[in-house]
Order: structure tokens, then sequence, then C-alpha cells
């Protein structure tokens, strides 16, 4: 069973600056929750039940959304507004939360190595928050279930058009072992077009086991001066199999603006108490475009 996830939230941000000069990208609102809200509730479907938050300096508001609020509890509790108090004693009782500081954003795998200590000896689950996916089962529990089948380290991947796999992480397949499970072959972190080995691009969900630390620690740096875990995780596929997996679901990469507006509209339709009225005002705006 994955009990632990770790969820690196150092970043700067800056592609939704000025919005993010004072406060974090991951407390962003889709419809009425932060992002990295959905990320934590998609861990506690799965079976998590310790998220380790890999922060940096000015992150103290994602520790505050998730910490106990006494006043806002009492105020909301002498007001009889239930339905809200319950909302946010949910979010405060969903996990248990540790803390751990980044210090410099020197990339994903540097990321992953600063939770060495908390994570432990035993398997764990990486998830980058920026990619919130709605799926049931949730993600990381299908590829829980992935991991128990194959007893090794599960990568999420998602077929992109070719014209983006510049930006990804992308896997050489070696062989397909049925219901959008792969045995990787090789990893290439970012690759020009020309010389992507699939459209299979790796996204933000991982389950790995301890060994990736070592690996982490005998990987040198990149140009950037940063770590990168997809050259960690090519040096850990000389030592033992590495498998990708499909997730059955709809992904949204809300690092970037348009994809948190289309991810924006996307939960805010599938709310029953806005999708009729917000449909409707989504018409009006369309009427007027084509006038």
């Amino acid at each position: 069973m994955i009990r632990k996830a770790v969820f690196p939230a150092a970043g700067l941000g800056t592609r939704f600056l000025p919005a993010t000069k004072a406060q974090p990208k991951e407390m962003l609102v889709l419809v009425d929750k932060p992002i990295i809200q959905y990320g934590v509730e998609e861990a506690a479907a799965a079976g998590v039940n310790h998220i380790i938050l890999v922060t940096g300096r000015g992150k103290n508001a994602i520790e505050d959304h998730f910490d106990v609020s006494i006043e806002l509890e009492t105020f909301l509790e002498a007001r009889g507004k239930t339905e809200q108090l319950a909302e946010i004693r949910k979010v405060s009782n969903l996990i248990n939360f540790a803390y751990v500081r980044q210090g410099e954003p020197l990339g994903l795998g540097h990321a992953v190595l600063v939770a060495a200590e908390l994570v432990g000896d035993e398997p764990f689950a990486v998830v980058l928050g920026d990619d919130v996916i709605d799926a049931q089962p949730s993600a990381l529990k299908q590829m829980a279930d992935v991991f128990e089948r194959v007893k090794g380290p599960v990568l999420a991947v998602e077929r992109v058009p070719e014209s983006e796999v510049s930006a990804y992480g992308v896997v050489d397949i070696a062989e397909s072992l049925g219901d959008g499970v792969y045995r990787i072959k090789d990893l290439v972190e970012k690759p020009p077009r020309a010389e992507a080995p699939s459209n299979l691009a790796i996204i933000g969900r991982y389950i790995l086991t301890p060994d990736i630390f070592p690996a982490l620690r005998a990987t040198a740096v990149d140009r950037t001066g940063e770590i990168q875990l997809t050259n960690g995780l090519r040096r850990l596929l000389k030592q033992r199999p590495i498998y990708g997996y499909e997730v059955k679901g709809v992904r949204h990469d809300t690092g970037n603006k348009l994809g948190f507006l289309k991810a924006v509209v996307y939960f805010a339709l599938r709310r029953p108490d806005l999708a009729e009225p917000f449909r409707k005002y989504l018409k009006t705006i369309d009427g007027e475009n084509r006038a």
C-alpha cells in the first residue's frame, strides 16, 4: 500500500505573475478549491495518509490552508453555517501533513531528494499539483493498482501531439503489457521533436521505490543546474524495470494560463449548482463573439 505522497511546491510560479507575487501558484482557485487540494483529495482517495509538502519561501498559505482554523470554525458555528463548517473541517482532517523546505528550486529530482528522510524506506507517490486529473477511480488509485501488479516504479504517461513532445519527459517503450501498461526501454527529458522516441509523455504522477534516492544522488545536474527526475529514473532503469501507465481520466495542465482557464470551465460545468447557469452564460458570450 502506498502510504506517503510527496508534493513538490517550491516553484516560483512565474507564469502567473503578478498573481503569484504574494501567493503560491498552488493556491490559485479552480471554482472554490485551490489547485493543490484537488491533488491532495486524489491522494487520499488512493489510500495515502501522509502528505509531504516540499515548500519554499512564501508558501505559508499552503500550510495555513490545510491547518485547523479555530477562529474561522467558531465564527461559522456561531452563524449556523454548517455546510461551510463541514467543508473546512474536511480540509484540515483530510490527511496528515509534513513540510520540508527545498531552499532553492533546483529541479524536480532535487525536490524528491529533499523528502528522502521523511519518506524513509518504502514505496511512495510523487504528485505534481499543476496536473489536475479528473478520474474515477482516482489517477493515483489506478497507478497503485498497477504498482501492485508489476512490483516496480510506475510513471503516468499520456499521448500528446508531436508538436508538444519537447515540453515533456518522453518514454521509449520496450513492450506493452496490456490495459495501458508498458515496460519502459528508455526515458528522454524534453527531446527535440525529431528525436522523440514516442509521443508518450510523462505527466505529473509517479509511484516510486526508495532506490530512486541513491540514483538521484548519483545524477549530475543538467545545463540549467537542476537535477531532473527523468534523468534519475533513467539511471534507475539500468538496475530494475520501470513501467508507464496511461491513466484513464481527463488531465488539465493548470501550470499555464490557458490550461488553467480550461480547468475552471471544466470543473464549473461539473458542479450541479453552477453547471446550468454557467452554461447559459457561456452561450451568451459565444453569441456576442459571433456578432
